[in-house]
């Protein structure tokens, strides 16, 4: 019974969102930025300073400027910056705010020190360079993407879809006095393709291009179409001056303006909107009771989940985290994820079919290549091996958290490709590989000074941070090594991998699995032994990623050296002796801030004590590193692995008086911080 009302639900839901979606300010989509990749600004310039207070000005005027506006700042090359923002035609004013206030933050994170990008989302376009492109009809292609659903009655599909469009085009390049309230540049219309199917369709160009220049503009977008969305349900083709849209489903509002009239029916079954009032009146009065269904049959269901969880006494934290990852692919696959998905040609075709000249890598799932799309972008393409343990399951996981997470510094998810037994991810193409590949190698370590390793470990920090406490979702990484610490153009760290990655509820701290997966090394002593994974586990395989980038050494490394124990062990051995410099890579020769690397190595030992509550949070590592004055808190002798061939075991920890916690104040003087060594 309850089974079937909770179908009813879903089925419910999914009407309500389509519907609720219509005119309504909904959450904002990924956006998908296009930096210039050529002209490159240096911090602290008069052009950063402009291009930032531009992107104030955008924001600042997105609620009152009829969804499109441009502005400059500064006076001449190369110091002026020239900015514009535009909006879907069917937002509203405050939608449009909310986009353009997101587009704007996050258009500088993606695209930092170029002199020209742009970022799309579904209700705005946000776009600045050093030099004036209004009026220029600008046709290069952004980006397309598709509805991986193809039409099942494809005949004449694209026949009709030509002749639709063709006609929606010149709605939207032709605005007269009969149609003066239209916005300029931007038209909609409902196609009936067939009694079962409907089409959606949009048009947008820049209000300042002229009606032939949009009409030029929408026209080469179509020729987009049968590449990207050929028999498919639904696509998208963004230009920098236009971009076009279609759907099955709705996805734009009902206008706040008279209506074009509607032409006689075409042979294509053309339906244009037939009167603004009549059409908002049923929607609205859809919505309402649909609405008011859901928040009774919601209460029902909430109230009936309380009563259920106050009956179980124990709930399996493994089940409790497949539940959570279930929610949260619910919530985003339909959204997000699948208008990521491409076709496995385009993939072949910007791999040259994987090509062993486009290997740039591989992972502990399978191989990595470079490759380029039609729009030139280049990318990093994850072939996950048929023969790999990460399954249907794993892959899903990665997508739904890579593809919702965005920070500066995770990697940044573009598209997947799932078609057969192919599991491919599509990553942004990061050009320094990873932070194992240079620094182990002996020839390339010597690009990593210290300024650039301590960057490096301030990066990992901040978005391992990110993902425990910043983010939508608290998101144990579980696999944290060099291998997965990505170094962009300049060298700043991006963490990727989020294979074994598992999702925590807001109030969840801990989590247990029969199923140990990682790499031994890196793995936390109650991780590694009882399954027991936390927050704390991540902060233990920080801990070891630090002393390794410091010492520029393997943690494995010390296994055949002479050094008794491991990394951990040899830096804790340093440290008690009150010569924790030691530690430090020859290939720095001194040349790095003392007190930086003292305070780095504190940092580390702190992270990889074997008592979890006594680890520090990434919040507190993030502080720490950044603080010049902080309270020291001893850290305990670190736990003691003894490899074997196949598994690791854990020996009893070593009681020493030296282990003792006691507080002192941490002075960035270098005569004072020798007092803070254990002797």
């Amino acid at each position: 019974m309850w089974s079937s009302r909770k179908s009813v639900i879903v089925m419910l839901s999914i009407y309500w969102c389509l519907f609720c979606s219509v005119n309504t300010q909904a959450a904002l989509d990924f956006g998908y930025p296009l930096c210039s990749g050529e002209n490159i600004y240096t911090p602290g310039s008069t052009f950063e300073a402009n291009l930032k207070n531009l992107l104030t000005i955008l924001s600042s005027n997105a609620s009152k400027n009829h969804g499109f506006f441009n502005s400059s700042v500064g006076r001449g090359f190369p110091d002026e910056a020239y900015g514009v923002f535009l909006c879907r035609g069917d937002v509203t004013s405050q939608a449009c705010q909310a986009c353009v206030s997101e587009a704007t933050k996050e258009i500088i994170t993606q695209c930092p020190k170029e002199k020209a990008a742009v970022i799309w989302y579904d209700d705005c376009m946000v776009r600045y360079a050093g030099r004036s492109f209004l009026n220029i009809n600008n046709q290069t292609l952004g980006f397309y993407y598709t509805n991986p659903s193809s039409v099942i009655e494809g005949t004449g599909f694209k026949q009709a879809l030509d002749s639709s469009f063709s006609d929606l085009i010149s709605q939207a390049s032709n605005v007269t006095d009969e149609n003066k309230h239209a916005i300029k540049g931007f038209a909609t219309q409902i196609v009936n393709y067939t009694r079962a199917l409907t089409l959606y369709e949009l048009v947008q160009c820049t209000p300042d291009l002229s009606g032939n220049d949009c009409g030029r503009c929408l026209r080469e977008a179509t020729r987009y179409l049968p590449k990207c969305c050929d028999h498919k349900q639904g696509g998208r083709v963004l230009l920098y001056s236009c971009n076009i849209r279609y759907e099955v489903y709705p996805f734009f509002g009902i206008l706040d303006k008279a209506p074009s009239p509607s032409p006689a029916p075409s042979p294509s079954s053309i339906r244009k909107h037939k009167g603004k009032e009549h059409l908002s009146q049923k929607v609205f009065i859809l919505v309402a009771l649909l609405c008011v269904f859901l928040m009774l049959c919601g209460g029902s269901y909430f109230l009936h989940a309380w009563k259920r969880a106050t009956r179980k006494k124990q709930v399996s934290s493994e089940n409790s985290d497949k539940d959570i990852v279930n929610s949260f692919n619910m919530e985003n696959d339909i959204s997000t994820v699948e208008s990521l998905r491409l076709d496995l040609s385009t993939v072949n075709e910007a791999t040259n079919n994987f090509s062993i000249h486009n290997k740039i890598g591989e992972g502990g799932f399978g191989e990595v290549y470079k490759g380029i799309l039609a729009n030139g972008r280049e990318i990093a393409v994850k072939r996950l091996s048929k023969s790999s343990n990460q399954g249907a399951e794993e892959f899903k996981n990665e997508v739904v958290l890579v593809a919702k997470l965005q920070h500066r510094n995770l990697v940044r998810l573009l598209r997947y490709c799932f078609e057969g037994e192919e599991k491919i991810l599509i990553y942004e193409y990061i050009p320094n590989k990873s932070l194992d590949y240079i620094l182990f190698d002996p020839e390339k370590q010597v690009q990593l000074d210290w300024t650039r390793r301590h960057n490096i470990i301030g990066g990992i920090a901040k978005g391992m941070l990110y993902l425990h406490e910043e983010s939508r979702i608290r998101i144990i990484h579980r696999d944290l090594k060099p291998s997965n610490i990505l170094l962009d153009a300049n060298m700043n760290a991006k963490v990727s991998d989020f294979g074994m990655s598992r999702i925590f509820g807001v109030d969840q701290n801990h989590g247990k699995t029969s199923r140990i997966v990682g790499t031994y090394g890196y793995m936390s002593p109650e991780y590694a032994m009882h399954g027991d994974y936390s927050v704390r586990s991540d902060v233990f395989s920080f801990g070891v990623l630090v002393l390794e980038i410091i010492s520029g050494k393997r943690n494995s490394s010390f296994y055949q050296s002479n050094h008794a124990g491991d990394l951990l062990c040899y830096a804790w051995r340093l440290w008690k002796d009150g010569t924790p410099l030691e530690l430090v890579d020859p290939v720095l020769l001194y040349s790095y801030a003392r007190n930086e690397v003292i305070r780095c190595i504190y940092i580390a030992l702190l992270c990889v004590q074997e008592d979890v509550d006594s680890r520090p949070s990434m919040d507190s590592v993030v502080l720490m590193l950044n603080s010049n004055s902080v309270t020291i808190i001893m850290p305990q002798q670190p736990p003691f692995f003894q490899h074997s061939r196949s598994t690791s075991v854990m020996k009893d920890q070593l009681k020493s008086d030296d282990s003792k916690k006691y507080t002192t104040s941490w002075s960035v003087d270098d005569e004072s911080i020798t007092g803070i060594y254990p002797r």
